[in-house]
């Protein structure tokens, strides 16, 4: 039984870590701010032990740090919605940079031998000219948002060449998960697909069809994350699907899984057309594959699968399996 911390575990990949851990039998502590301390689950249950901390106030991660003594911690705390980085470009360096500098230097103080492993993003990658992106892909980020994920990368490293601590990045694409906010863009799919077929709205309206993303299943990404954190080795990984879909494949897949047409719901609003993307964001997993034994286990349309027999749940409807796949 290993003692463990989690931050961002009010999220999606840090709440499936937490309650993979704990199923193990592990001990595990969800750092959560005090507006949200405790916060019911899904089922009422939570399967962390909830402690109050935050990646602004030092202080904070050193007291909980050296109170719980523990042997992994793994943060997902972060500022993730990229268009609210240019909005909130100071608050994003301080959550998404700086706060994980103020946990390296919390663990290098009271818990040296602690293991470290930082949530990375594709996003590091977004401004170059390489693709596929592996581990050894210049990183090159082109919003602030990926400015302060590479902050945090490179912070990682030197802590691990400069100080010794077992610390990783694991670079995570693309993920869903029915915890996903409906901010992004895939549960906003699955959730207007399922208010369409109760009836409760008519169209959908979306922007720039022909943008791709590499997307995969967040419950797989949370194994990825233990895996590479129990590494014998610190090493950083690239976890991705290594499939490019377009959004276009996304909603005419959620559409069709829902038995309904897609051409009659979708409207496409300029006001939500964004650049297209210079770069086709779409990762190279094989050395998870190779070292970790990782891989996806869920195809695309099985994640959509998945996120639209949630909502449907929520509403009260029978998802419709014998719709063709």
């Amino acid at each position: 039984m290993k003692r463990v911390l989690v931050t961002g575990v009010t999220g999606q990949i840090g709440y499936y870590v937490a309650e993979r851990l704990s199923a193990a039998g592990d001990e595990v502590y969800g750092l959560e701010r005090q507006s949200t301390l405790g916060r019911a689950g899904p089922t009422g249950a939570l399967p962390y032990q909830p402690v109050a901390g935050d990646l602004l106030d030092e202080y904070s991660l050193l007291t909980v740090i050296d109170k719980i003594q523990p042997e992994e911690v793994y943060n997902f705390a972060a500022q993730s919605f990229i268009p609210e980085s240019w909005v909130q470009p100071i608050l994003t360096a301080q959550y998404t940079g700086l706060g994980v500098q103020r946990l390296l230097e919390a663990l290098r103080r009271v818990a040296p031998r602690c293991r470290f492993l930082q949530a990375g993003s594709s996003e590091l990658f977004a401004g170059g000219a390489v693709s596929p992106q592996s581990e050894e892909t210049p990183i090159v980020p082109r919003n602030p948002y990926g400015v302060a994920k590479a902050f945090a990368f490179h912070t990682v490293r030197i802590y691990r060449e400069q100080y010794g601590l077992h610390a990783v990045n694991a670079i995570f694409y693309t993920n869903e998960s029915p915890r996903r906010s409906p901010a992004f863009l895939a549960r906003k799919v699955s959730q207007a697909v399922a208010e369409i077929r109760a009836g409760k709205r008519t169209h959908l309206a979306l922007g720039n069809l022909e943008s791709r993303r590499d997307w995969g299943y967040t419950f797989d990404y949370a194994d990825a994350a233990v895996r590479i954190l129990r590494h014998e080795q610190p090493e950083d990984f690239v976890i991705a699907t290594g499939e490019s879909r377009s959004v276009e494949e996304l909603v005419q897949t959620a559409f069709q899984l829902a038995g309904l047409d897609f051409a009659t719901h979708v409207q496409l609003d300029p006001a939500l057309v964004r650049p297209a993307e210079s770069l086709l964001l779409v990762g190279d997993a094989r050395k998870a594959a190779r070292l970790l034994g990782w891989r996806p286990s869920v195809s695309f349309t099985g994640l959509m699968e998945i996120l639209l027999a949630n909502d449907f749940r929520r509403l009260g409807l029978a998802f419709p399996e014998d719709v063709a796949r």
